[in-house]
């Protein structure tokens, strides 16, 4: 009784009452989830949350002073440039072999948009054998393993939405090949939604309504879940980090973990350059010489279509989720206790109203917070940017057709093999417009790179049009 009068208190003195409104309706046991719920939540936070996020207009929080960042080219561009990229590949490969490396992927997101039950990680991409994005990190890991002869472990960051179905998904399919002791999977925290005024919603009459806390919060759920822990004690020293979405991801990239390393970097990116000043990535810059993000969103028009004398963007280099992070900055970071700002998003949020009816809004009706990772690039002493070219690491599968859908991603995957076998020398059909005319798959372990390819060319029979062809 003690302890109800006293959370009525509280919930009454940071204007949260309405959470407890149908109490006399509860169970003992929805009694006890709820006030559980209730009893993690940091109304001292919450109240500054939604003084500076809720309530507040969104306007671009952008810095007074800034310039465009600057990267490494993919290809070397002259010979000092040529020597420190193969002393870095060299470098990557034993960091690789070493165990010193280990893959980071953040999935916990569902395949909403993509029309799919389920985390989005179990979407089938492949373009032969339609193999899921689980099992295509998968197998690429298991590849890095055998070709580099180490140990190369997964962690995989999940959200309470999808934890348990992923997990099944990896126990059921007999971790795709992997050992079960070298994956890890975790869940992110997450953070109460708001009405427009403040008020924390209800999902149910003793549920409050959460969200996960974004792509940020991957850099505190490593270090909560025991994550980092558990690479201190095998000796990963740098994590290559890498959303659920890109099946075109290079996981394990000598030049890039080299590059990293040998400039004593603590969080890098990897970046494109942009295809139209309103193509949606973030952009790099560089704030009193700290590399930042600044969503493109937020970047004025006259800046972001602003170009230099040969015609190239000033603010070329967007951002595409691909990072190396050095283990001993998410451990500095996490013994300072430190929180990444967070961002507001205006969405549709189910839940319940005074009444205890459940509304499903057709249009936007609260908000939710989140914190992305990028944000702690301007904590990092150093970061490098690795420019990347798109056809080779870039094809997101977020929606259901047209741009970053699974088909253009699959039309990639294609594309990119074919480019890899004629740069073996291997003739791949195409069609009179040049795009090719068959499908192709190469499976992780036959080739993790192209130039893999040149040890295999006895095993690649003859490719004639309208072939489908699983290489494995």
């Amino acid at each position: 009784m003690i302890m109800i009068e006293n959370t009525k208190k509280l919930l009454e003195k940071h204007g949260q009452a309405h959470l407890l409104a149908f109490w006399q309706q509860l169970t003992p046991p929805k009694r006890q989830n709820l006030l559980a719920q209730i009893g993690r939540l940091d109304f001292a936070e919450i109240d500054r949350w939604i003084a500076e996020y809720v309530k507040k207009p969104e306007s671009a929080a952008i810095p007074p002073d800034f310039a465009p960042a600057k990267s490494y080219h993919f290809n070397p561009t002259d010979p000092e440039q040529k020597r420190k990229y193969a002393q870095a590949a060299d470098l990557g490969r034993q960091l690789i072999s070493a165990g010193k490396v280990a893959a980071f992927v953040v999935a916990g997101g569902q395949g909403t948009r993509l029309g799919f039950p389920g985390p989005k990680g179990n979407f089938p991409i492949s373009p032969v054998k339609n193999k899921t994005l689980f099992q295509l990190f998968a197998e690429t890991i298991a590849a890095a393993s055998k070709k580099y002869r180490t140990v190369c472990p997964w962690y995989i960051m999940t959200s309470p939405l999808n934890y348990a179905e992923t997990v099944e998904t990896l126990r059921s399919n007999a971790y795709f090949g992997l050992n079960e002791k070298d994956v890890l999977i975790f869940q992110q925290d997450t953070l109460p939604n708001f009405s427009h005024d403040g008020k924390i919603l209800l999902a149910d009459k003793d549920t409050i309504a959460c969200s996960p806390d974004g792509h940020g919060g991957s850099l505190k759920a490593l270090y909560k879940s025991g994550a980092v822990e558990d690479m201190k004690k095998r000796g990963v020293e740098f994590v290559s980090y890498f959303q659920v979405d890109n099946p075109l991801i290079n996981i394990f990239d000598p030049l890039f973990i080299g590059l990293h390393a040998l400039d004593k970097a603590e969080m890098s990116s990897k970046a494109l350059l942009k295809t139209a000043p309103e193509e949606k990535l973030g952009i790099f810059c560089s704030v009193d010489g700290n590399v930042t993000i600044i969503e493109y969103s937020d970047l004025p028009d006259e800046l972001a279509h602003k170009r230099n004398p040969d015609g190239s963007l000033v603010f070329e280099f967007g951002s595409i989720a691909i990072h190396i992070i050095t283990r001993s900055f998410i451990e500095k970071l996490n013994a300072k206790g430190f929180a990444l700002p967070l961002h507001k998003a205006v969405k549709k949020i189910p839940h319940i109203d005074p009444q205890g009816n459940l509304v499903k809004p057709e249009q936007p009706n609260g908000i939710k917070l989140e914190s992305f990772v990028f944000d702690a690039l301007p904590l990092a002493s150093k970061s490098i940017i690795l420019e990347t070219p798109r056809s080779e690491e870039f094809g997101p599968v977020k929606n259901a057709a047209g741009v970053d859908s699974a088909e253009s991603a699959r039309e990639m995957l294609i594309a990119r093999n074919a480019a890899w076998l004629e740069s073996a020398g291997v003739a791949v059909p195409r069609k009179p417009d040049g795009s090719v005319d068959c499908i192709i798959e190469i499976a992780p372990g036959f080739a993790l790179e192209k130039d893999d390819l040149k040890t295999k060319l006895n095993s690649i029979p003859e490719i004639k049009p309208a072939d489908k062809i699983y290489l494995a």
